[in-house]
């Protein structure tokens, strides 16, 4: 017997005549319904037809979490006072009830998919609605897109339903081909009240929050406890953030919950069952968003954060981090607070703040890890994922970086078509990575070892367990029946030892055992669990190089306190602007096992190449695990082209002043410089970025010496630019010589390293040279330092003419008295140049 009262008060019930018409015109529509309106539990019913006059059919309800495929299944069987398991029921990973007089299904996305891939024609199924589907979630995504070619190829008579909570649903009807059918809400007014932080608050980043933000947002749960009545619904990014602020609400006159995806079902029962006589305080993550209406809520408090994925393909990192939540996350969750009354939503951040925050939430499809949907594509026949109708195309790179991996673990050939292993994989309803850590970790180490550790790496397993793989094993197997953790790790690991069941009898892998055995792993480590995690991220083992620090074969740089040389990182993020990842979960391992699971990472190779510290060519023979050296050999004997290459990378990158310039090789670059500055070609630019440029020219075999640029002839290398295809070159010492005569006899060098070439001599060895001596054809007349004879300047001049005439005679007044026994003549130009003192008498 219906609960005809709850059901007569749901408002989606006017929606429904619209949504029919929709279905039975053009097959598909999208339903836009507020929270609260019924589109989760009355929808099902109806078009099931189990309420109403509706003929009788069988619908399929995709929901993206399994609390709230969980929560919505309960929610119809107690609408048709049933159990569920009846009529209404329910599968998620690790759990199914539901029987053969099921007509309403409610599964998670993950499941329709792996039904999907079974069998493309989902017979039986004759409604599939994808709830929430506002959220972009990318196996929501994945899932109507399979549908819609099931439609177009296969079942035109499936129907097809999109709901979603919030009026952006133009996207999605342009996607069906479909009608928007709306539901109007029943309208309880929601104050907002804006509560920022008095103090300056860090930005989160990675995982981090500032707990300056969290003792923020238990002081405002006060402060709402204390201004409204009802209960308080209080979303956080995460179970951590959840556990803190919990920790500082211990006094409030109120029961505090604590609601997730790892919550016991018994919590989440009784949240969604309502309360009794005392307040409630909620303290919940996003998974409260868009679930059913939680009883007695009239006050949410927001804390303003989300949590989505985020992949660094560069490292190989995928991890959740915590960003700003969107303003449509933000709409969803303060219209908890007036769903069965007015209420109110305090907001932890300012005002002003709130146009700056991005309008949607990011779709998992542009940011994510694509290994698995591209698994999921290449089995439905399109590797590429061109021909998918999808809200948003997958990034290339993203895509480029998911086939990588999946040919590398033999899930792909080499033109993208899956393999039978790796059809296999992507029934196993696991990252394909964790796919390949089953199947072959299962013949090294056993089924029900590596069915174990698989199950812990699936679901990250609670911080208390520590960040060693082998100790949380130890600590989960230990756990009562009362962790909820632990409950669901004993079911997700008999699931894939029953899908092992079948398992070929192949020969084990090198350096295994076979099944049943215990493989290499590391020391004491009797159940391999770190050969199954590193067969699961072999670009991830990872060699000691420090204390506590260690480098992935990926080339990533980590950080971890576990002493062993050897690991395998199952967890690792990297904060904002740290140099290094944090290992958050690992396994010790042995050199044999990273060799055994990174063996597609192993290269020999010879190496020639330019080492900055050392400044000089190194020529080994190198083995490699990734970036991780393994062993080396100095080469005897390297191959002269790849030295000269090496020597020509390192003076590109460290610059001319890797080559030894002796004074004789300056002065002749000095002099090819002033000649190409005045008179251009066919004197040669020899400035550094001409040299650099022209390197290849001039670094030959002729030119180099040995190994190391040090051991250049710079001198030899300079007179091979030299002009001397015309005879130019033969003129040098006449156009720019590096001395030249002066009157006393000496041959005085030039200096060629300013802008004009300057002439440094004692004054007295001019007498009777009365015009300036000119350079470069006569071009450009030198400056001439006239020195005193102790050889400090007495005059600079480009004019001797002059300086004999209107300055020699100031000169000669103030040097005379300091040097008496230097001749000093009255009029110069007939005086006898000397570099002596007078003669004595």
């Amino acid at each position: 017997m219906l609960r005809t009262d709850a059901l007569d008060q749901l408002p989606v019930r006017t929606a429904l005549p619209a949504l029919r018409d929709a279905l039975a015109a053009r097959g598909a529509a999208v339903l836009c319904a507020p929270p609260g309106t019924g589109k989760t539990t009355l929808v099902p019913l109806v078009l099931a037809g189990l309420v109403g006059d509706g003929p009788p059919q069988r619908v399929l309800v995709a929901e993206p979490r399994r609390i709230a495929a969980r929560a919505a299944a309960r929610r119809m069987a107690w609408l048709l006072r049933e159990q569920v398991g009846g009529k209404v029921g329910f599968t998620v990973r690790g759990e199914r009830r539901a029987g053969r007089d099921t007509v309403v299904e409610v599964v998670t996305t993950g499941v329709l998919l792996q039904r999907l891939q079974r069998d493309q024609e989902l017979p039986g199924v004759d409604v599939v609605i994808l709830d929430e589907c506002h959220e972009r979630h990318l196996d929501a995504d994945t899932a109507a897109a399979f549908l819609l070619d099931i439609r177009a190829a296969l079942r035109p008579e499936l129907r097809l339903v999109a709901a979603s909570a919030t009026t952006d649903a133009a996207g999605w009807a342009r996607l069906l081909d479909a009608p928007v059918v709306a539901a109007q809400g029943v309208s309880h007014p929601v104050e907002v009240v804006w509560a920022p932080p008095l103090w300056p608050v860090k930005p989160p980043h990675g995982m981090h929050v500032d707990p300056a933000l969290l003792g923020h947002v238990a002081a405002v749960v006060r402060r709402a406890l204390g201004e409204r009545e009802g209960d308080v619904l209080c979303f956080l990014p995460g179970v951590g953030e959840i556990a803190k602020v919990a920790g500082r609400l211990g006094a409030v006159d109120a029961e505090v919950l604590q609601v997730h995806g790892r919550a016991p079902a018994a919590v989440q029962d009784a949240v969604l069952a309502g309360g009794g006589q005392q307040r409630r305080v909620v303290l919940a993550t996003a998974v409260a968003e868009s679930s059913l209406t939680v009883p007695g809520v009239r006050v949410v408090v927001d804390a303003g954060l989300a949590r989505e994925p985020r992949m660094d393909h560069a490292r190989g990192l995928s991890a959740l981090t915590t960003v700003r939540a969107s303003r449509a996350a933000a709409r969803q969750r303060a219209g908890r607070a007036g769903r069965e009354a007015p209420g109110a939503v305090y907001r932890c951040w300012a005002e002003g703040e709130d146009a700056r925050r991005p309008r949607f939430p990011s779709p998992e499809i542009a940011v994510a890890d694509l290994t698995t949907f591209a698994l999921q594509a290449a089995c439905w026949g399109d590797a590429e994922a061109s021909g998918l109708a999808l809200l948003d195309r997958p990034p290339g790179g993203a895509m480029a970086a998911a086939r990588e991996v999946l040919t590398a673990i033999g899930a792909v050939d080499a033109g993208g078509r899956p393999t039978d292993r790796g059809e296999r994989m992507a029934r196993l309803g696991l990252h394909p990575r964790l796919a390949r850590a089953l199947l072959d970790g299962a013949q090294a180490v056993g089924v029900r070892a590596a069915a174990e550790v698989v199950a812990l790496l699936s679901e990250a397993a609670p911080r208390e367990y520590g960040d060693d793989v082998a100790a949380a094993l130890g600590a989960v197997r230990r756990s009562g029946r009362h962790d909820a953790y632990a409950g669901r790790w004993r079911a997700e690991a008999g699931r894939l030892r029953a899908a092992l069941g079948d398992l070929p009898s192949r020969p084990p892998l090198p350096g295994g055992t076979g099944p049943g055995g215990a493989g290499p792993g590391g020391a004491g480590d009797g159940d391999g669990a770190g050969l199954v995690v590193a067969l699961a991220y072999p670009e991830r083992v990872a060699r000691m190089r420090g204390k506590d620090a260690y480098l992935m074969a990926s080339g990533t740089r980590a950080e971890y306190g576990g002493g062993a040389s050897w690991v395998a990182v199952a967890v690792a993020d990297r904060p904002a602007g740290a140099a290094s990842a944090r290992v958050r979960l690992a396994a010790e391992i042995d050199e044999e096992t990273a060799r055994l699971a990174a063996s597609a990472l192993y290269a020999e190779r010879e190496e020639v190449r330019w080492d900055a510290e050392r400044r000089e060519v190194i020529a080994r023979s190198v083995e490699r695990l990734g970036a991780i050296e393994l062993t080396e050999r100095t080469l005897r004997a390297p191959d002269p082209g790849r030295v000269r290459a090496a020597l020509l990378d390192g003076l590109r990158r460290e610059g001319l002043g890797l080559l030894r310039w002796p004074p004789q090789a300056v002065s002749l670059r000095q002099r090819m410089a002033f000649l190409h500055r005045e008179l251009g070609a066919p004197w040669p630019d020899v400035s550094d970025a001409a040299l650099l440029e022209r390197a290849e020219e001039w670094l030959t075999g002729d030119a180099l010496a040995g190994d190391a640029l040090g051991k250049v002839d710079t001198t030899a290398l300079l007179n091979g630019l030299l002009p001397w295809a015309g005879g130019a070159a033969a003129r040098l010492d006449e156009l720019a010589p590096e001395r030249i005569e002066v009157p006393s006899g000496s041959r005085v060098r030039i200096d060629y390293a300013g802008g004009q070439p300057v002439l440094a001599v004692k004054l007295q060895e001019l007498f009777g040279w009365t015009a300036t001596p000119r350079l470069a054809a006569g071009r450009v007349p030198m400056l001439v330092h006239l020195l005193s004879p102790a050889g400090r300047p007495a005059a600079v001049t480009a004019d001797l003419a002059s300086f004999w005439r209107d300055g020699y005679r100031a000169v000669r007044a103030e040097l005379r008295g300091r040097y008496p026994k230097h001749p000093w003549p009255e009029d110069p130009a007939p005086a006898e140049p000397t570099r002596r003192t007078k003669p004595r008498r």
